[in-house]
């Protein structure tokens, strides 16, 4: 937005925001060349599934991520369907993120495509802003054959909002004397955490841009939206340097299944759920956490949701008491129109370490010590031999 002529005096921060151009569907792309040029998405592998990433092509049928498979078939006759492969898309990512760090210490990576880089005091070793984005695009296509947008500002807001300017394979420079006018002249429905139902409630209080947000009265909009409403206050008068944090524990883990055919029966809502709550097990045994709050999600046919939760007295890293609560928290009558997508999570998390407490008048090894060793046992087995060679019977079928 501004040419390279532009100071950033040392009150400045300079953070980039790194996005990868449609990444699931540019690594399949990648991987599988004779998909080139075509509409392709990444997504569910039955039509009961949804979509987690179009390529471009797909986007100008008016396919996006979160779309059923199903819809997107229909915009697109000869769409493309590929499945999922979460351990090639962390590889990759994994490279790229090697890649940031070789320019700047403090990266925060916020998913497996995206990450902010500070790269306040690097120019001596990487140049202007604009040369360290320049730099950094070469080298994630020299390394992985795929583009990015980045986008550079003095705030991570105003970087991420930047990055999605010009997609793909963009850059988009917001210079310190840019920034004022350029994130009050955004469309309210681009500020990150703005929701499409947030947006029109907006509008009709006459809020169309972030500038809008400041004739307003600021008791109005604590009143009308909350936490969401003090926190565009905040943005719109230029409270929005949150730093750049190389690494922060997760808030929650959680997993979740699209069903090939929408369920009423309990056994099947079962068997799902002692899957799911095994793989959320894992996952924290393997980062060495535990929560002590699990959630329940449950989608019908008709895509309402119903979300329900429950606070233990201390962390579990179980899968068997994960099962247990979750089953407690199914509704007394499944949905009419049947379940399609069952979820099983845990959040308020802390270091396992923290929560191990045995009663004074335990004797000898607890039940739930003797689980917990069960459950690590299954894990080293997997580990040495991969999913699906041990398991619980019932999940046999």
């Amino acid at each position: 937005m501004e040419s390279e002529k532009n100071v950033w005096d040392k009150s400045f921060r300079i953070i980039a925001h790194v996005d990868m151009d449609a990444f699931f569907a540019s690594v399949e792309v990648l991987d599988y060349p004779q998909f080139v040029g075509k509409p392709l998405v990444v997504g569910g592998e039955s039509m009961r599934g949804v979509v987690s990433a179009a390529s471009y092509e797909a986007r100008s049928y008016g396919i996006g991520s979160a779309m059923p498979i199903f819809q997107a078939k229909k915009l697109c006759q000869e769409l493309v369907i590929r499945p999922v492969r979460m351990k090639r898309y962390t590889e990759i990512s994994r490279q790229i993120m090697r890649i940031l760090r070789s320019y700047s210490p403090l990266v925060q990576q916020v998913s497996v495509d995206e990450a902010y880089v500070d790269l306040t005091g690097t120019e001596l070793i990487s140049g202007s802003p604009s040369m360290a984005a320049r730099s950094i695009k070469k080298k994630i296509s020299e390394k992985t054959s795929l583009t990015c947008s980045i986008g550079v500002s003095t705030s991570k807001l105003a970087a991420k909002i930047a990055s999605d300017i010009e997609k793909p394979d963009g850059l988009t420079i917001v210079s310190p004397s840019m920034v004022k006018d350029f994130l009050e002249s955004r469309p309210i429905g681009e500020i990150p955490g703005v929701g499409a139902k947030s947006e029109r409630a907006l509008f009709d209080i006459g809020v169309k841009y972030l500038g809008d947000i400041l004739k307003l009265s600021p008791s109005l909009l604590r009143e009308k939206f909350g936490k969401t409403g003090a926190r565009l206050i905040k943005i719109a008068d230029g409270d929005n340097m949150s730093p750049v944090e190389p690494w922060t524990e997760p808030k929650s883990i959680s997993n979740e299944k699209t069903l090939r055919r929408d369920t009423k029966d309990p056994g099947i809502i079962e068997k799902n759920l002692l899957m799911l709550a095994n793989k959320v097990a894992r996952r924290l045994r393997k980062r060495g956490l535990a929560g002590r709050t699990v959630t329940l999600k449950l989608k019908d046919s008709d895509f309402k949701q119903i979300t329900r939760s429950v606070t233990l007295q201390r962390g579990t890293q179980l899968a068997r008491v994960m099962l247990k609560e979750a089953k407690a928290l199914l509704p007394e009558s499944i949905p009419s129109a049947g379940v399609r997508l069952i979820g099983v999570g845990l959040s308020n998390l802390e270091p396992a370490g923290h929560v191990e407490q045995i009663s004074l008048f335990e004797t000898g090894e607890s039940k739930e010590e003797k689980w917990k060793r069960a459950e690590k046992a299954i894990d080293d087995i997997l580990n040495r031999f991969g999913e699906g060679a041990l398991g619980p019977g019932s999940l046999l079928e």
